[in-house]
């Protein structure tokens, strides 16, 4: 049974463990101080980042990290940025029922949309995801902006 509740303070170990994990299953590197920071982000009140977990047995096995915001043509959307469960834990419907944690909090917020991203070569995951949502072939792009666009030297033929 997949217990999901928001994160709590006892949960604060475990969820670096997990976000760890994710960061370095998307080969993106954090400053240890970083992931204090995101934790008291994630536990402010009133705040706009919201995170929750998935608990079987007790132990927390899932995270995910979600936001709304604004568009241009239609109400907010709900963001969810962030999705990773523990290795041992897959296959048991933890990510399945964050999602749908997270898609009724954007139905109770009214909200125009439920998107994430993911790696193109994540085929475990992508598994679930084509179950749950619809692809619409959209690329991300990632535009440096601590160095600016790098051209290559292609480029300058």
């Amino acid at each position: 049974m997949i217990d999901i509740r928001p994160l709590r303070p006892e949960d604060r170990d475990a969820w670096e463990a997990l976000a760890r994990g994710y960061k370095t299953f998307y080969e993106t590197t954090v400053p240890d101080e970083g992931y204090e920071e995101t934790w008291q982000r994630l536990l402010r009140h009133g705040a706009e980042l919201y995170g929750i977990g998935a608990h079987s047995d007790g132990k927390l096995v899932g995270i995910a990290h979600y936001l709304f915001h604004p568009t241009f043509w239609s109400s907010d959307a709900c963001y969810l940025q962030d999705l990773f469960v523990d290795e041992a834990a897959r296959g048991q419907g933890a990510a399945r029922a964050l999602i749908e944690w997270v898609a009724r909090a954007a139905r109770e917020r009214d909200a125009s949309r439920l998107y994430w991203t993911t790696k193109q070569d994540n085929t475990g995951a992508r598994i679930l995801y084509d179950r749950v949502a619809r692809f619409h072939g959209f690329i991300r792009y990632d535009y440096p902006l601590d160095q600016g666009l790098r051209r290559s030297r292609a480029d300058d033929l």
